[in-house]
């Protein structure tokens, strides 16, 4: 995760930590991910060193955003409200999920609750029904503890970390 320890959190702010350690750990192919509140704010994130080997693939070069969890969360963030906007366009209903496949990776995006976005950058080798699976699994488990308190707690957990902890 991006905040070293979860020392000091509600227990809500816990679980969701250890539901996206669960969600990176366990779910081959994914390379990071990012919770993002519904105004584009970075409020979980996955560790870029957790999965510093699945990065660095073919003839060493990097295959995850810029190193930053804020870039995930920025084009999370742009590709919800891009979304959100077609589909009021088209008259279609509420956007469940994105996905944006590329040759060497994709990027899913489902929504979690109250505008909020569960983000997920993958490789190439993924199998995207399971990384689906998973994702609507934590948007299950995380959406209704979402709460406008605990999204205030995990932006403010973020901000509070020293300046080199978050990449």
């Amino acid at each position: 995760m991006t905040a070293p320890s979860t020392f000091g959190l509600s227990s809500e702010a816990r679980n969701l930590h250890w539901l996206l350690t669960n969600l990176v750990e366990e779910v081959p192919g994914i390379l990071s991910v990012a919770v993002v509140s519904s105004d584009g704010l970075l409020l979980l994130s996955s560790d870029p060193g957790r999965n510093e080997a699945a990065r660095s693939t073919r003839e060493g070069r990097a295959t995850g955003p810029r190193g930053s969890s804020s870039d995930l969360a920025t084009v999370v963030s742009g590709i919800g409200s891009l979304t959100i906007g077609a589909a009021k366009l088209l008259e279609f209903g509420p956007v469940k999920h994105t996905m944006v496949a590329m040759d060497e990776g994709s990027l899913f995006v489902m929504s979690i609750s109250d505008g909020s976005l569960l983000g997920v950058h993958g490789s190439a080798d993924c199998d995207m029904s399971v990384v689906a699976y998973h994702m609507a699994l934590f948007v299950g488990r995380a959406g209704h503890v979402l709460t406008p308190e605990l999204r205030s707690e995990l932006r403010k957990s973020l901000e509070s970390e020293p300046t080199g902890s978050t990449r």
